[in-house]
């Protein structure tokens, strides 16, 4: 991990705090949730390396079109063969970031050239290396990017200064050097050209680039399969996990379904044992009755009908000074609307007689119950063993 090296300048922190609060048509377009976090990761790219200061410049995209971005633009360290040498480049900051990665470019002076072929640098100096091909949002930032490229770039550098027809070629040193004195005076220079000179031949082995590049786009098609194997796989976790919704929400429905119908044939068969009940009761009453259909023509219809025991006596009364205390208290409304009954007395009459008729409920209720308990020890009683 790249210590930072200094404070970023007042500056600079003003200049990214002005840029990035405007509004309007001059404002940047880059959303209002991720503005705090790019101005975090240029202030962290400057203290780790002073170089590389961030300015607002015109991107044009290859469409055509023309957009107000943010960009840093400097030299960034590159240990080549116990040498440091400074590397110019510039990271541009598209709309879509940091939720996607930036474009970085080597931007080599007059002096100097692009080796071609290179694995991390098209002719037209984007650069791509793995870093950014596997950028993750939002752990992924500018200076660990950086660190990346240096590391990357001391493998085979992308830019080696031109060798001219002179007796004495001296390494040239960095064009822009006057213009950014931030650059140490120590890391000035640029690796040889593996072109060599121009009057002596080829002095690499071309076995060994042979070798070098065919590694090299090796490994690139393998990190293509990789990257596009992860897209299929993730793209399979995502039906995947669909279908798996999908089926808790059936599961759910399944035992919801379940539990209603567990509930409905627990109540079916509540049911169904009333029913037995009374079928049973209903039975023993056509048995005992069954020879008491004869010689009654000039039977009364009130004798007709006996209590088979004191609780069935003492249902049908409580049953039948319900009904009629319920006829009483209809007849007094009747009266109290037409004025025969004045209401204070109607008031005290109804009271008395609610309070006889809720006596009456009570003892009734409680006959039912001591009912529905003999008929079921008959009914266990009957029953085979």
């Amino acid at each position: 991990m790249v210590q930072p090296s200094s404070t970023p300048p007042v500056e600079t922190q003003q200049f990214l705090s002005s840029v990035l609060s405007q509004r309007g048509p001059s404002s940047l377009p880059y959303t209002e949730d991720t503005k705090w976090l790019i101005r975090q990761h240029l202030l962290s790219l400057t203290s780790h390396y002073p170089s590389l200061q961030p300015k607002a410049a015109t991107f044009i995209h290859n469409d055509g079109r023309s957009v107000n971005l943010l960009q840093t633009d400097g030299t960034i360290p590159m240990p080549f063969q116990g040498v440091t040498y400074n590397i110019p480049l510039i990271i541009w900051l598209p709309e879509s970031y940091p939720r996607y990665p930036p474009l970085v470019y080597v931007n080599p002076t007059r002096d100097m050239i692009i080796k071609r072929p290179h694995p991390h640098v098209s002719p037209s100096g984007l650069v791509s290396i793995p870093y950014l091909q596997n950028w993750i949002y939002p752990s992924s930032n500018l200076v660990d990017l950086v660190a990346n490229l240096s590391s990357a770039f001391s493998l085979d550098p992308p830019l080696y200064s031109q060798r001219r027809s002179n007796p004495n070629p001296n390494p040239p040193s960095y064009g822009h050097q006057q213009q950014q004195p931030r650059v140490a005076a120590a890391a000035s220079g640029y690796p040889p050209s593996p072109y060599g000179r121009i009057q002596p031949p080829h002095t690499e082995d071309a076995t060994e680039v042979y070798k070098r590049n065919a590694v090299n786009k090796f490994v690139e098609m393998v990190h293509g399969d990789i990257i596009k194997m992860r897209k299929q796989r993730e793209s399979e976790m995502e039906g995947l996990f669909s279908a798996q919704a999908v089926l808790r929400r059936r599961e759910e429905e399944l035992n919801k379904g379940l539990k209603e119908m567990q509930d409905e044939k627990e109540a079916l068969e509540q049911n169904l044992q009333v029913v037995l009940m009374r079928s049973d009761v209903f039975d023993g009453w056509l048995r005992d009755n069954e020879g008491k259909t004869k010689n009654m023509d000039n039977v009364e219809v009130d004798e007709v009908f006996h209590c088979a025991d004191a609780l069935s006596e003492q249902m049908l009364d409580c049953t039948a000074a319900d009904l009629a205390l319920e006829d009483v208290v209809y007849s007094l409304d009747k009266a109290v609307q037409e004025g025969a009954v004045p209401f204070d007395q109607y008031l005290r009459n109804v009271r008395l007689l609610s309070r006889e008729q809720f006596f009456h409920k009570a003892t009734a209720a409680k006959v039912r119950a001591a009912q529905m308990q003999a008929q079921v020890a008959s009914m266990t009683a009957r029953s085979p063993h």
